[in-house]
């Protein structure tokens, strides 16, 4: 659900209408709903109010400064990637204390950053990380709190660059190793072992390997507990997925009850890791289409909005519906949407059938609030875009629009 609606024909974000802040702001530009944020944490965080637990946001999803501070706001933590979003995170007001720092390449450098802010613990992706990080705690004279995130070998159903809980995935550890690197890190002086991950992939629409995942780490804790080693979190990940075209995403509570009655019996408090499921139908990125291109077999919508704003489409050749932004009663016809990127892949859509522009209306591409700015780059010397967050009639300038200058502004 979100709050993106049409009125008298035009397509308005919360109260405030799109071409009001294309006109304001220029294109393209990232409109983000505050009160679509608001229920879909409400949503997903309640649904686990059953049982002990902690949301912790997966800011590679969306990492702007006044998304992140909503989520603050809302008593949310985070689940970290590298050094930077850590930063990010603590900038916007979420505590340490709730932060969980995945990701297979963390540096000594980031290692150390995580020590000093003092998390909540370290998702250890193999044996070198982890006496990288034990060598890293020695220095400060602490004890680094840390998981393993295992590798369940579950086929999560999705596209395969969002699948990472199988066994060819660059992520986790095998489940068959579990057990020895539990044992090693106990034996480790700087280490803590407090915890268990699996994050088994993105855009979930099937909730049956959530269940399997559980099972396999429920039995994984139950070794590891007989062990003498006391588990105290088990962090099940995230990538519910949302809508984009005719997806059918589990509800909330769907995956809560499929998950809660496997896990409860351990009695250890549970981590969430929502990302796409917070912020991805939160935000759309408004365009302007430039000219409409008709050769022999083929009409072009060329918009400003381009591969390096949206790189999704490219990526994955993933969906997001694309409307006008006022209803012009143009008719129908199949089209490619495409921007000025000097690249074939440069596209938004290809072979799709769209309510016709005119050349300089406003396109929307909807469900873009994940994985649109944070995967945004500058290829072609393309400055990048703005982003807007509003709240009811409120707007709010949120990230300026990136300028000329600012493309060379630290080169020497």
């Amino acid at each position: 659900m979100h709050w993106f609606t049409r009125k008298e024909g035009v397509l308005h974000a919360d109260e405030v209408p799109l071409t009001r802040i294309a006109e304001e702001f220029g294109t393209p530009t990232f409109v983000y709903s505050r009160n679509t944020l608001e229920r879909h944490i409400d949503k997903i965080d309640g649904a686990f109010n059953d049982i002990d637990h902690l949301t912790c946001y997966s800011v590679k999803a969306n990492s702007t400064g006044a998304v992140l501070k909503v989520l603050a706001e809302r008593g949310l933590g985070a689940d970290i990637v590298s050094g930077g979003e850590l930063f990010r995170a603590r900038k916007a007001g979420i505590p340490a204390e709730k932060i969980v720092f995945s990701g297979v390449g963390k540096t000594d450098d980031e290692i150390a950053y995580a020590l000093d802010e003092g998390i909540l613990m370290f998702n250890v992706e193999s044996e070198s990380e982890l006496l990288a990080i034990n060598r890293g705690a020695g220095e400060k004279g602490v004890k680094a709190p840390i998981s393993f995130r295992v590798n369940p070998n579950v086929d999560p159903k999705t596209h395969p660059y969002m699948a990472t809980g199988l066994k060819k995935s660059k992520f986790g550890v095998p489940q068959s190793q579990a057990l020895e690197l539990y044992e090693k890190a106990a034996s480790l002086d700087n280490i803590d072992v407090i915890g268990i991950d699996a994050h088994i992939g993105s855009q979930l629409t099937d909730v049956s390997p959530y269940r399997e995942a559980a099972e396999r780490l429920r039995d994984l804790v139950n070794a590891i507990k007989a062990k003498g080693i006391d588990i105290k979190l088990i962090d099940i990940g995230g990538g519910l997925g949302i809508n984009y075209d005719e997806e059918h995403p589990p509800d909330p509570d769907v995956w809560a009850n499929m998950v809660i009655p496997v896990l409860k019996e351990t009695g250890c408090k549970l981590i969430l890791e929502p990302g796409r499921s917070i912020v991805g139908n939160a935000g759309v990125m408004i365009t302007k289409v430039i000219y409409i291109k008709r050769n022999e077999d083929k009409t072009f919508v060329i918009t400003d909005g381009a591969m390096n704003d949206l790189m999704r489409p490219t990526l994955y050749d993933s969906h997001h519906t694309i409307v006008p932004v006022i209803e012009r009663g143009e008719g129908r016809e199949l089209v490619d949407v495409v921007g000025p990127i000097c690249e074939s892949g440069d596209f938004l859509a290809k072979d799709r059938e769209i309510d016709m522009p005119l050349e300089g209306d406003i396109m929307a591409v909807m469900s873009a609030g994940a994985y649109g700015k944070t995967m945004s780059s500058n290829y072609n010397s393309r400055p990048r875009g703005a982003e807007v967050m509003v709240h009811g009639e409120d707007i709010m300038l949120v990230a300026e629009r990136e300028s000329w200058e600012d493309l060379v502004a630290r080169e020497k």
